[in-house]
């Protein structure tokens, strides 16, 4: 039986029907390399900030559950004309939604949880020799309802199918891989060529847009290789996975800074009463919590305003601040630590370390500039 590759191509990848022809030629390429395909789509282009945008002028303040039904339509476009690409080039192909695809959440909206993938209408149509399209970032709870993951999510979808599939898994967006910093803000950024799960779970923790972090989580755990690559063909890539062996580990497995990701998005709640009751109740994840203050971000609650309204309520002060991350091996021992609180040449609101991770809190404007100064001071560049 040909082995089976889950690949996926994001909004910017499959933006217009040129770029979704490009995604169908590549996709058949690989059906004539002798291997069985899924592919899971995005949403093109900017669709699911448009849609987000259309609920907003109808009511400030959606209701998730109709989120949901709403932003779930975005991806289901993408993979009926994918689909209807591939059987233009020959080669024939099948769509399914999230739910039709076996994908189990919990029953929480706006950024739901896998739970189980059954695929088995997957592996029925791969064994009819079909390519077998999937709208990324949606399941079905096992109370029948409609579920997206939230930002980044069609990542999600393709790691947990790789997973039930015993399959490849290879993500492909606009660029070919991860770097040691966002090349739009540091401009000698280097592409890493692979970078442990730990490390990479950090980076979209805190920031970083190539990996939705949930979809690190599911490939730790089921110990599936993620190959990040560009959807233009390049052949360089980043693979995401466990420690490289040990005689092939030393130049990438030494300590020290890795990459540097910031992030602007981000809430920080300090005081009041049952703060974090409300957050629970509000089903809302939340980035750091400590006896001070809670931070999260933002941009993961779709209904902030009236969320924030309960929280100022209860007491709570509400800032929005920014972070700057350095992800490595050894990056909280306290020589780093210095030297970081030192390069960044702005005040500190706060920092906190953990075993892979330094986080410097700024004030959101200072983001990019800080980003670049810890890149230059701790992320040594060949």
């Amino acid at each position: 039986m040909e082995a089976i590759v889950v690949q996926k191509y994001g909004g910017s990848s499959v933006a217009d029907p040129d770029k979704l022809g490009i995604v169908a030629d590549r996709v058949a390429a690989t059906v004539r390399s002798g291997r069985r395909v899924v592919v899971v789509v995005s949403a093109m282009g900017k669709t699911t900030d448009e849609l987000l945008a259309l609920a907003r002028r109808v009511t400030a303040e959606p209701p998730r559950r109709e989120l949901d039904m709403l932003l779930s339509t975005g991806e289901r476009i993408s993979m009926a004309l994918l689909a209807m690409a591939l059987e233009a080039r020959g080669h024939s192909a099948i769509s399914f939604t999230g739910s039709q695809s076996g994908i189990l959440t919990n029953d929480r909206h706006s950024g739901a949880r896998i739970i189980e993938v059954r695929p088995v209408r997957i592996e029925d149509e791969l064994d009819r020799g079909k390519v077998v399209i999937v709208a990324g970032f949606q399941g079905m709870s096992y109370k029948r309802e409609i579920t997206t993951l939230g930002r980044g999510g069609s990542d999600t979808t393709a790691v947990a199918l790789a997973a039930a599939l015993g399959a490849d898994c290879e993500i492909y967006s606009d660029v070919d891989g991860v770097y040691s910093a966002d090349p739009r803000v540091v401009a000698d950024a280097a592409r890493l060529d692979r970078i442990g799960y730990e490390e990479m779970q950090e980076l979209a923790e805190h920031g970083a847009k190539v990996l939705n972090a949930q979809a690190v989580e599911w490939a730790r755990k089921a110990q599936v290789t993620i190959h990040a690559r560009a959807t233009s063909g390049s052949a360089a890539e980043t693979r995401i996975g466990p420690p490289a062996s040990s005689a092939s580990a030393a130049p990438t497995e030494q300590r020290g800074a890795r990459a540097v990701t910031g992030s602007k998005d981000v809430i920080s709640l300090a005081g009041g009463a049952g703060v974090l009751g409300i957050l629970a109740e509000e089903r809302v994840s939340v980035r750091h919590a400590c006896g001070a203050c809670v931070r999260l971000i933002v941009s993961d609650v779709p209904d902030w305003p009236r969320v924030v309204r309960r929280l100022e309520a209860a007491g709570a002060a509400v800032a929005r601040v920014g972070e700057v991350t350095v992800v490595g091996p050894g990056v909280n021992e306290p020589s780093v630590i210095e030297r970081a609180c030192a390069a960044a040449g702005v005040p500190l609101l706060g920092w906190e370390a953990a075993p892979l991770r330094l986080t410097l809190l700024v004030e959101g404007g200072h983001v990019d500039a800080v980003t670049r100064a810890l890149h230059a001071a701790l992320c040594a560049v060949s």
